[in-house]
């Protein structure tokens, strides 16, 4: 395997496994619930303005799940790509710039909202997707 795709592999191992873990605190366990019960049941009472067919706590999850369903997507695409057909990856600029956005988006994102861990890793993601980037023009 080249190092273009060994270091696209890892970026999308990285994404990959944040979003499985994030789909697992989803729905398992009290990470991802507020530390004061209180605030969950009143969530569960409550809509937002834009519909009452849901409640904040239904929208909270539902929004956990996808964001992590998200991740998901990028690290088997591309990670599908490293494996199997890494020429065609990095010849398309269309892949290659989709990839970079949404990094780049993660990333802020994680400076933004997010705790230290996420924000880490997905630096550490986006670093090697860079690093596959150069490499593959290199090479």
């Amino acid at each position: 395997m080249s190092a273009p795709a060994v270091f696209m592999l890892a970026s999308a191992a990285i994404i990959f496994a944040l979003g499985a873990i994030h789909l697992l605190y989803t729905f398992r366990g009290r990470r991802l619930t507020p530390r004061d019960p209180a605030l969950q049941t009143l969530m569960a009472q409550v809509s937002p303005v834009l519909t009452r067919q849901t409640t904040m706590w239904k929208a909270w999850v539902g929004f956990n799940a996808s964001h992590s369903m998200g991740a998901l997507l990028f690290g088997l695409v591309y990670g599908w790509f490293a494996l199997v057909s890494p020429a065609q990856l990095f010849a398309s600029w269309f892949l290659l710039a989709v990839g970079f956005a949404m990094l780049a988006g993660l990333a802020a994102l994680g400076r933004a909202y997010w705790f230290s861990v996420p924000f880490r890793c997905i630096c550490v993601a986006f670093a090697c997707y860079v690093g596959a980037f150069f490499a593959s023009r290199l090479g």
